[in-house]
Order: structure tokens, then sequence, then C-alpha cells
């Protein structure tokens, strides 16, 4: 049961960070922008932006690379590296929010919603997760194939969920604020008999 679980979040954090890998890399305008979000948060001088975009982009491949390894040592590897990583942005985030950087996420490319609390605890339940993954990738037993396919399935949709978050809050928060309010029934009209 545990090395399903450890199957699971590698999954899940696999996913998470393949897409903001893939998301920094798909051309030169994504990874400029990227950049300039790095500069936004107001932690770094310009100078150290690229730089340290470019080692963020190695690290969340690295990650990748390792969660995706049969050898249980890379993997138990990947997710501590996964865990440094979110830990850091986590660290990076609070400081942005705390000097009043309003620079959007580019966690998963382009997006409008300004850094917040919602960016936080997001990385810190991943943390979270990369460490318990970490914990679980020690467990013995066998795997069969039926627990395997739901703890990648499960690890996916996970994912997916995770890179969906801004954008299905943002859906949220765009509904008409009486969304919820209940609608008075229509006046009932006096139908004329049909014979007059």
């Amino acid at each position: 049961m545990v090395l399903y679980l450890a199957l699971g979040i590698r999954c899940l954090l696999g996913g998470v960070f393949l897409v903001s890998f893939l998301t920094k890399i798909s051309g030169r305008t994504e990874f400029d922008q990227f950049v300039a979000s790095v500069h936004g948060m107001k932690l770094l001088p310009r100078a150290f932006a690229r730089p340290v975009a470019v080692a963020v982009v190695v690290a969340e491949f690295a990650v990748c690379v390792l969660l995706a390894s049969p050898v249980r040592p890379a993997a138990v590897a990947g997710l501590l590296l996964a865990a440094g990583l979110l830990l850091s942005f986590m660290i990076g985030v609070a400081g942005a929010i705390n000097r009043g950087a309003r620079e959007p996420c580019r966690c998963f490319g382009a997006s409008q919603v300004p850094l917040g609390p919602r960016h936080l605890v997001r990385n810190a339940v991943l943390t979270l997760c990369a460490v318990l993954g970490a914990m679980a990738c020690l467990g013995t037993g066998p795997l069969h194939a039926g627990g395997v396919s739901v703890a990648v399935v499960g690890g996916l949709l996970l994912a997916w969920l995770v890179i969906a978050s801004d954008t299905i809050l943002e859906l949220f928060q765009s509904l008409p604020q009486n969304a919820g309010q209940r609608i008075p029934p229509a006046r009932k009209v006096k139908e004329k008999p049909w014979f007059s």
C-alpha cells in the first residue's frame, strides 16, 4: 500500500514539474516572460534573474528525470529535490508578497493571477507530498498491475488539478456576485379560456 502511495506522489509531482518545465522552455518569449517574473518578484537584482531562471528550469528537469527513474534511490532523490525546490519557491513567494510584488505566477506558463497566499498553500501541500512520498519509497512489498494503474492515474489527475488550480479559481471568481441568489418565481398570468 505504501509503495502505491509513493508511486502516486511521484506521478503527481512528476506531472506538475514536467508541465512547469515545458511551459517555461516552449519558446524564447515564454522563457523571457519567466525571467521577467523572477525579476518582478523584487527579490534579486536584474543581473541575477536570468541565471536563477535557468537554474530553476534545470532543477525542474532534473526532478522529472529522477522521478521517472525505476531505481528507488533516484526516485527518493527526485522527491527530496522536489521538496527543496518547492520550499525555495515558498520562501520566494512569501518574500515577494511581503515586498508588495504583484507579479503574475508563471509556474505553468502565462497567467494573470498575481502571486498570493494560494500559491503558498499549494507549494506547502506539494512539499508535504514530496516528503511523504520520499518516506513511502522506503516501504517494501510487491506491486500489482491494478494498484499501479490506480496510483498512476490518480497521481496524474491530481497533477492536472494542481496545474489547472489558478484557472479553476479564476473561473469561480468571475461568476456574477448574484449567481447564488434565489431567483424569485415568475408571476402567474391569468389565462383566458380558449373558448371565449
